[in-house]
């Protein structure tokens, strides 16, 4: 085999990852940037290239489109087709954390809340920082009626994503649930 073709295999192997690697570095750049900046159209922005590149598959395009189309799916309230689509992109690639975040919602709308809470922890094991992950892991446990596991997952939105204000009133208003059932 010559040289020039070896280099070639090399490359194609390696370009996924490759890929990958490029992506993670745009998400710990944007991610930075998000714990940063308090302008709310900013932070919107950032926060729609991190939605871009968690539902963007690193090296299948057809896992992309997969994606596409059971959220397209879910959205019409197609909900068993969807999960039947995120329940086949899991099975492709179950370290692409945002197969396991869609499947959460999904299983969120059909209000069974403890399959959301399996998924939403096997994104947040995947990506610590999937604030979309940790809202609706808030949203589970307050239908859940655990409240104070709502409130840190909200809390921990902010970590991630101070200028949220949905998390921030949120907070406040689980808190001040939390003060007036203790009184």
């Amino acid at each position: 085999m010559s040289k020039k073709l070896s280099s070639l295999i090399l490359v194609l192997f390696l370009l996924p990852t490759i890929c990958f690697a490029d992506d993670n570095k745009e998400l710990d750049n944007l991610f930075k940037k998000l714990k940063k900046i308090q302008d709310q159209n900013i932070a919107r922005n950032i926060e729609d290239q991190i939605w871009k590149l968690w539902t963007t598959h690193h090296s299948n395009n057809d896992l992309t489109q997969m994606m596409n189309y059971g959220t397209v799916l879910m959205n019409n309230r197609n909900y068993d087709e969807a999960n039947r689509i995120f329940t086949q992109i899991i099975d492709a690639d179950p370290n692409w954390a945002e197969g396991w975040n869609k499947r959460a919602t999904v299983y969120y709308y059909q209000k069974k809340y403890e399959l959301s809470q399996a998924d939403i922890d096997k994104v947040i094991k995947l990506e610590n920082r999937h604030f979309g992950a940790l809202s609706g892991q808030g949203m589970v446990q307050i239908k859940l009626d655990n409240l104070e596991k709502a409130l840190d997952s909200y809390k921990e939105v902010l970590k991630i994503y101070p200028s949220n204000k949905a998390a921030q009133k949120l907070v406040d208003e689980i808190e001040k649930v939390i003060k007036e059932e203790t009184i």
